[in-house]
């Protein structure tokens, strides 16, 4: 049997070039030769003849949410706040109902930022006043819920595991005491989410921003030390720069445990589209099994 076609951000690769050509011509960009980045949640390419990387949302989303995201971006750069920077065009660009954004092109060195890079910006973030628009109130539980629904590719025993344990989880979840007030929170902070831009690292993709507490922030940088790239070494010099330790607090495992098996259903949604995934999904549900709290993840 063939295996399926790869697909970018849920279109296949005519499909995402058809967007993009379209997308640059107008705003008067070239897209020949461009060279694609990522494919897993949205397509990010980046242009051969102009300093410029596009992101072509995910097959699906909002113009309404790629809107609101391109304001709230601005509304970062006039703060002075460390972001990737848009690139000076009218967007998002829209064709056939699919959205793109363009972003200036930072070169990168052969190392990714490190979980330390990241205490400084977020910390900023956590503290900003409220931004001019209305962002989405953060809702890991109701996102689980809808991953898992949609993860008809797993075995019927997988999809009751995961609904169990998030109806445990949930239930769990409504006696945690937040030790900080809601606030701005990036909703995935990590090594690939963010840019070298010396002298210091920049956040970016913003897709997941929302109101919430700055736990779930906290938390995903301790998981992706110490189940993925960042590697257990670089999570105190996080909590060092940052100057709070997320499992110092009560509450953490429950927060851990969401947020992980948001990770989890949201990678397990997608494997119709990125079947290469599967295995690695279905390693990290048999973790999930076993409470297994120390098993390392590749990244997807």
């Amino acid at each position: 049997m063939t295996a399926p076609a790869p697909t970018y951000g849920g279109y296949s690769e005519t499909e995402m070039r058809h967007v993009l050509q379209q997308a640059c011509e107008a705003v008067g960009l070239d897209s020949e030769g461009a060279e694609v980045l990522r494919g897993h949640t949205n397509a990010v390419v980046r242009l051969r003849h102009d300093p410029v990387v596009v992101k072509i949302a995910r097959r699906g989303s909002r113009y309404a949410d790629v809107e609101r995201t391109v304001r709230f971006v601005q509304w970062l750069v006039d703060l002075g706040f460390p972001t990737s920077p848009l690139h000076a065009v009218p967007q998002p660009a829209i064709v056939d109902g699919h959205c793109a954004t363009f972003w200036t092109y930072l070169p990168q060195p052969d190392y990714p930022v490190t979980a330390q890079q990241l205490a400084e910006p977020l910390h900023t973030l956590h503290n900003l006043p409220a931004p001019p628009m209305q962002l989405p109130e953060h809702g890991t539980v109701t996102a689980i819920g809808r991953s898992i629904a949609a993860a008809h590719v797993l075995p019927a025993a997988s999809r009751t595991f995961l609904s169990e344990r998030l109806e445990r989880l949930a239930k769990e979840l409504d006696e945690v005491d937040f030790l900080f007030p809601e606030t701005v929170i990036q909703g995935d902070p990590q090594h690939r989410n963010a840019l070298h831009a010396r002298p210091r690292a920049v956040l970016c993709d913003w897709d997941t921003v929302t109101r919430g507490r700055r736990e779930w922030d906290l938390a995903t940088i301790e998981i992706h030390c110490r189940r993925l790239r960042h590697g257990v070494g670089q999570y105190q010099p996080f909590v060092d720069s940052y100057g709070f330790d997320i499992t110092t607090w009560p509450g953490f495992a429950v927060i851990r445990d969401l947020r992980e098996l948001r990770m989890v259903s949201t990678n397990a949604r997608k494997i119709a589209q990125a079947p290469h995934t599967r295995n690695e999904v279905e390693r990290r549900i048999e973790g999930l099994h076993q409470e297994d709290t120390s098993l390392m993840w590749n990244i997807l």
